[in-house]
């Protein structure tokens, strides 16, 4: 539709567009970010077309002289160019993007506070000449948000543009092996899960008695009498079953050799830990532990009962002992100094 209007030339460069247009310039964008995200069965076409329309928004862009000289160049030699160029230029896409979200959340902040300061003063005078500056002002200023919000839709395009090259190169060459070898392929690898499963499983029958198994430990008074040595556990109570292994550690089969197979053995695998033990095994060591500690208390309190009871014994007995002393020695002294002793010699006055 942009292109019937012809409100782009190939003559024109950014300067000459008018502001009110350069917004027409995103429509190419997107429209293809939109065609990507559509589900289809068969992909190829789906990402064909959304190339299609970022490529003519890149095009665009362009003839407008909107595009760095390096990444131009970049996008024109495509696959040819070596991978330190590759991820210099991308550090650079990287700081260009950042650049006009910046550029962007500065020119929202401007209006937001102009707005917020129009609103307090509430002009109703005929606009003067400092204020049609203003309006100038507003105008560059929109064009300068323009123009950030294209350099971003650039950045963004040439990223999504390389994703979908390699999405595409991607399926036609999972497309090509499917025409080549028919759905062998994919029988081959469902066929070597089965039986793997199959082999597992048939190796945990194996293992497991074939008599009556003996009933779970569920009762703490059952624990008691296994700590106190009232009872055993007999082996039917060992938890022998393997946890549950997801994805493609459950295609390997022996143990991990390199790291690479360790790394692929990860995926797709819980979250969280898997136990180590059962409920019973755990509440048994559980009991075991309290046991320990109230044996530890029960001895602590008893020594420190002892020591105390006999600290105190003989603290009140030296006690008791010196208070005697003392009154023995006052009594002593009360018999060699009678009451008014020292006073008979004293003769009145005259």
């Amino acid at each position: 539709m942009v292109s019937k209007l012809g409100l782009f030339s190939s003559n024109e460069t950014k300067e000459d567009v008018s502001t009110a247009n350069l917004k027409y310039l995103l429509v190419p964008y997107y429209l293809g970010e939109m065609t990507e995200q559509v589900e289809q069965e068969d992909r190829i076409p789906v990402l064909k077309a959304s190339q299609d329309h970022l490529k003519e928004f890149i095009s665009v862009c362009e003839a407008l002289e909107l595009i760095p000289e390096d990444e131009l160049q970049l996008y024109r030699q495509g696959q040819s160019e070596t991978g330190a160029n590759r991820r210099a230029q991308k550090v650079a896409r990287f700081k260009r993007q950042k650049a006009a979200e910046t550029k962007l959340q500065e020119i929202k902040e401007r209006k937001e506070r102009r707005g917020r300061s129009l609103r307090a003063t509430a002009l109703s005078a005929p606009i003067e000449a400092g204020e049609e500056d203003d309006l100038e002002a507003d105008g560059e200023e929109e064009r300068e948000a323009w123009l950030a919000t294209i350099s971003l839709a650039l950045c963004k395009a040439f990223d999504l543009v390389d994703m979908l090259k390699k999405e595409e190169e991607m399926l036609l060459a999972v497309k090509e092996r499917k025409e080549k070898d028919g759905n062998a392929f994919a029988r081959e690898m469902l066929d070597e899960r089965r039986q793997k499963a199959e082999a597992w499983h048939q190796n945990a029958a194996s293992r497991a008695p074939y008599s009556k198994p003996a009933a779970p430990i569920t009762c703490a008074t059952f624990a008691q009498d296994v700590i106190e040595g009232r009872a055993s556990v007999s082996q039917a109570h060992d938890h022998k079953h393997q946890p549950l292994i997801f994805g493609p550690a459950s295609l390997v089969g022996g143990g991990l050799t390199s790291e690479r197979e360790r790394m692929a053995a990860q995926v797709f695998q819980p979250s969280f830990r898997m136990p180590t033990m059962s409920i019973e095994q755990a509440g048994l060591a559980e009991m075991k532990m309290m046991e320990q500690w109230q044996e530890r208390t029960a001895k602590m309190i008893q020594e420190a009962s002892s020591s105390w009871h006999k600290d105190d014994t003989s603290l009140a007995q030296d006690y008791e002992d010196a208070e005697e002393e003392k009154a023995r020695a006052f009594d002593d002294w009360k018999d060699e100094n009678p009451r008014g002793a020292g006073n008979k010699k004293l003769t009145p006055c005259g």
